[in-house]
């Protein structure tokens, strides 16, 4: 049960650890100054809805986020955030292979090679499914988290200042709010894509809570260090090389490849959404599924991926106030809903 629920841990965390999250850009969006009860308020958010999409999932024997939402929000408004869902899977993935080029420039690589190797290396992962993705995820998400953390820490202690935990003003709070309903679509495409697969309900307690207690840790240790180089960060496409930019070039190179990697498994992720989507429709391997999904995907790339984050990510997480609210309303009106449904 244990490394079921560790599993699915890391194929939900991994999910949020993307191209957005892990390069800071995502937590200097939503986040910045006055923002530690927001970032907590978060972490909570996160594992309440996490757990309420899991075991609806579980309970509707679901395949696809489809029956969930139907569930949640009634056939006609479903229809609506279906199409949202579809959208957000298919631009975020965009925004995914747009960071990996980005993050390959660090080497002098052209931008276009690391958009190709991305695209070449997601189809061949989804040879394998379900399977190859959280085989990947169960080793490399704890190999990204650790080495971010120390990072963080080791910066935090050196920097001028040391580590500082300010609880001053905090009126950044509504951000919470909007930056878990923007990851909310993600997380519904993906549990929803799982909910057949526990054994047993432990599995849900360790998977939600766990990724809820680790991504909260991790916000709010990078967005601390963000503040620090605040002035910076307008020089970077990816803000965490501005932590970066005075450590040593080898342990520049390491981040580099586990945040590219970061970047690769939630592209994964999306596109297991997607494919759990249309599968009942197109009955074709993953891997074909896959280069269709990404071949429309590419002239999007060309918009740079800082440009994307900033205009997709806030709007999007306006657009999911709605969804959030139901998923947290469930368990309360589980009753009502089923008398409207």
């Amino acid at each position: 049960m244990v490394g079921r629920g560790l599993k699915w841990m890391l194929l939900l965390t991994g999910t949020m650890i993307g191209a957005g999250y892990a390069s800071g850009r995502e937590i200097w969006q939503f986040f910045g100054a006055d923002s530690g009860v927001a970032i907590i308020l978060f972490s909570m958010l996160f594992m309440i809805c996490s757990y309420t999409v899991l075991k609806l999932s579980i309970s509707l024997r679901a395949e696809n986020y489809v029956v969930v939402l139907e569930t949640l929000l009634g056939k006609r408004l479903s229809k609506a955030y279906d199409k949202l869902i579809i959208l957000y899977l298919f631009l975020t993935t965009g925004i995914m292979i747009s960071g990996g080029g980005a993050t390959l420039e660090t080497f002098e690589l052209p931008y276009w090679f690391g958009i190709a190797l991305m695209c070449i290396l997601l189809t061949v992962l989804f040879i394998w499914d379900l399977d190859g993705l959280t085989s990947v995820n169960n080793f490399l998400t704890p190999a990204l988290i650790a080495v971010l953390i120390v990072i963080l820490i080791f910066f935090q202690m050196s920097s001028e200042g040391g580590f500082v935990l300010e609880w001053g003003s905090q009126s950044n709070w509504p951000s919470a709010i909007t930056f878990t309903a923007l990851n909310l679509l993600p997380i519904v495409a993906v549990l929803s894509a799982i909910g057949t697969k526990i054994e047993h309900p432990g599995e849900v307690w360790i998977a939600t809570i766990g990724s809820g207690l680790i991504l909260g840790g991790v916000s709010y240790l990078y967005n601390q260090s963000l503040l620090k180089v605040a002035d910076d960060i307008i020089l970077y496409e990816i803000p965490l090389f501005s932590i970066l930019s005075n450590y040593p070039y080898l342990l520049v190179i390491a981040m580099t490849i586990l945040l590219w990697t970061a970047i690769f498994t939630t592209a994964a992720a999306n596109i297991l959404g997607l494919i759990s989507r249309f599968r009942h429709v197109l009955s074709s391997p993953g891997w074909l599924l896959t280069i269709v999904i990404l071949l429309p995907l590419l002239p999007m790339t060309t918009f740079g991926f800082s440009t994307l984050v900033a205009f997709l990510y806030p709007l999007y997480g306006m657009l999911n106030l709605y969804l959030l609210g139901s998923v947290l309303l469930y368990p309360f009106l589980n009753d009502r809903y089923d008398r409207l449904r």
